[in-house]
């Protein structure tokens, strides 16, 4: 068995990631973070710390916090590998990832996965075309490359997401033509019940009804309640339709921006089959963990937003209270110690916790949403279809995995990243399951596609020491 090399090793250099390592390093742990991006931030703060001012005063106050952030990071002495995709772990905590398209392996005592959120499919007739993007694609261009979309752009679905990208896509001159908002209209009902816990953090509420405001006073169309969403065009984006109680609208849009809300990534804690449960509130799946990211993998902690989306901000002191439970498995420090050092990150991670009740109940997704209609594609790597799905119910198919039986649903590049949730819900209505019983994509190395050549030369190289 190889010996470890690191006492910690972080995978993802975001909120909960650099919080992590900069902890971390405190309490003295031998650390290595491991990153897929050329610079730290996560996806959340891409870019914070090369993006010009104009464009850091476009994302607004929230994306700049991040740059102290990565700046302390970079001054903190951990070693962080940029440009580093981990592709494989494996349950005697060996990572195995690639960097400059040559392969290496590593071993910790600890591992703390911060691999962040993924946005919620949206399998909506014609979300295929030319000119649809996801909201959070559209922001990324923004922190990357200063671009943002030309002519009339639509946004269409629900959450915090999608006014923030509307709001910053005004401030960098975009012309943005209608906000239309999915969540159905008794999703407010059941949110109320829960302001008064969100009453604990002011700050998101008033910055929501910001954003609401300055959507209004730009003259952008609101239109709450949308169903039936389609996206129409012959070789790229024309039009969107969707109904608000019996009536059907139109709008002509050149570009079209999705956006139902994050869900926790989790191919990596799926790749490690990890015990994972089925979040009914939010429609998707979380890995199961204990207050300091403990799974059931012992040695490996999810923290984050990989763990259950609360945002970046609560995202933090999870990174801070991981490393030190890690430091607490090693041996670094004793029990209270580690009990000392979370305290106050514990305090801070509650707070930012109290809007999460109101926020899931408010932008819980549509049930439509993950019961497309019958020749809309599911699967955009090989072009499956909700009705092919449907149909595989039919002939007897009892879950995802199986789907590759009756079809290649789920085996492109993405592994079921683009189609897995929807998938599951699908196939649990049609089969009059629960989504538990269904279950999910099982998740083979490499997690993400790799050069043939770093794959070759693997078994050629020695453990990575740190620097």
């Amino acid at each position: 068995m190889m010996a470890p090399t690191h006492d910690l090793i972080i995978i993802g250099a975001g909120p909960a990631g650099m919080s992590a390592a900069l902890h971390a390093a405190t309490l003295g742990l031998k650390t290595l973070l491991l990153d897929e991006q050329s610079h730290p931030g996560g996806q959340i703060y891409r870019n914070v710390t090369q993006v010009p001012p104009k464009v850091a005063a476009v994302l607004g106050p929230d994306y700049r916090h991040g740059r102290g952030l990565a700046e302390r990071l970079q001054q903190c002495g951990v070693d962080y590998r940029r440009g580093a995709l981990v592709w494989e772990i494996t349950e005697d905590l060996v990572v195995t990832f690639q960097q400059d398209e040559r392969s290496s392996r590593v071993r910790a005592r600890q591992i703390i996965a911060a691999t962040g959120a993924m946005e919620r499919p949206s399998p909506v007739p014609g979300w295929t075309l030319p000119g649809v993007l996801n909201a959070g694609a559209a922001q990324i261009a923004m922190k990357t490359s200063a671009s943002v979309p030309q002519g009339p752009v639509v946004l269409a679905g629900a959450g915090p997401l999608l006014l923030l990208v509307a709001c910053q896509l005004l401030e960098a001159g975009a012309e943005v033509a209608a906000v239309v908002q999915t969540a159905p209209r008794e999703n407010l009902r059941r949110a109320l019940r829960h302001l008064p816990a969100a009453l604990g953090a002011p700050h998101y509420l008033i910055k929501g009804l910001k954003m609401l405001w300055r959507l209004r006073r730009a003259g952008v169309p609101l239109h709450q309640g949308a169903s039936e969403l389609r996206i129409e065009g012959e070789h790229q984006v024309q039009q969107v339709q969707f109904n608000i109680g019996p009536q059907r609208h139109t709008l002509a849009a050149q570009v079209v921006l999705l956006h139902h809300g994050v869900v926790p990534n989790t191919q990596l804690s799926r790749q490690l089959r990890l015990d994972h449960q089925w979040d009914a509130i939010n429609l998707c799946w979380t890995p199961v963990v204990d207050a300091g990211g403990q799974t059931s993998l012992p040695g490996l902690r999810i923290v984050g937003d990989g763990a259950a989306i609360a945002g970046a901000r609560a995202a933090e002191p999870a990174g801070v209270i991981a490393a030190a439970h890690a430091a607490l498995a090693v041996g670094k420090i004793d029990a209270p110690t580690c009990a000392a050092s979370v305290r106050e990150a514990q305090a801070e991670r509650d707070r930012h916790l109290r809007i999460r009740p109101f926020l899931d109940a408010l932008y819980r997704p549509p049930q439509w949403l993950a019961q497309p209609p019958d020749e809309a594609i599911v699967c955009r790597c090989e072009e499956v279809t909700a009705g092919q799905i449907r149909e595989m119910a039919r002939l007897g198919c009892q879950g995802p995995n199986q789907t590759k039986f009756f079809s290649r649903c789920g085996m492109g590049p993405c592994q079921g990243r683009m189609c897995g949730l929807t998938v599951t819900q699908m196939l649990a209505q049609a089969l009059h399951k629960s989504p538990e019983e269904v279950g999910a994509y099982h998740i083979r190395t490499p997690l993400k596609p790799i050069a043939l050549a770093s794959l070759a030369a693997l078994a050629d190289t020695e453990p990575l020491a740190s620097e």
